[in-house]
């Protein structure tokens, strides 16, 4: 929890505790700058625009410019570039953001908490603090390997 506040990763003070709290727990709380709680059966479309503000930067940009329902795809722009994402879920839909802004400054990466309170925690965590939280072993993220070739740029 130290660590995580010198970090500036905490929008607020936890509790104190016997047992410090998980990072999905802290999403579902409210407590990470940039944690989002998402309902388990959110459809990715209704998910891109409030996911990509908290993204920040580049990503705000985005456009859509159709989606299809069979079979699930979002037809997106990004600066000058049209791409068709296959997005059956919230989980493609992440690896495409975060395949999509890899390289963008300013665009913070998502990480796949797990389900907590009847909902999916996502994470937008600042590149800049990438490496170090994965590093030090503090983010456990269904999608860590994704987020550890992020860590790398």
């Amino acid at each position: 929890m130290q660590r995580l506040a010198g970090l500036g990763l905490l929008r607020t003070a936890a509790p104190p505790s016997a047992v410090p709290p998980s990072l999905r727990a802290l999403c579902a709380a409210g407590a990470l700058p940039g944690g989002l709680s998402v309902a388990l059966d959110v459809r990715p479309d209704e998910l891109l625009g409030p996911l990509c503000t908290a993204l920040g930067g580049a990503a705000v940009r985005l456009r859509v410019l159709d989606v299809r329902r069979e079979p699930p795809e979002l037809w997106v722009r990004h600066g000058a570039v049209e791409e068709r994402w296959a997005t059956p879920d919230v989980a493609a839909l992440v690896t495409h953001l975060n395949r999509c802004f890899r390289d963008a400054p300013g665009v913070a990466a998502v990480a796949r908490l797990g389900v907590e309170d009847d909902g999916c925690q996502l994470w937008c965590v600042p590149k800049r603090v990438l490496a170090a939280v994965l590093g030090e072993g503090l983010l456990h993220a269904e999608n860590a390997a994704e987020l550890s070739a992020l860590g790398k740029g």
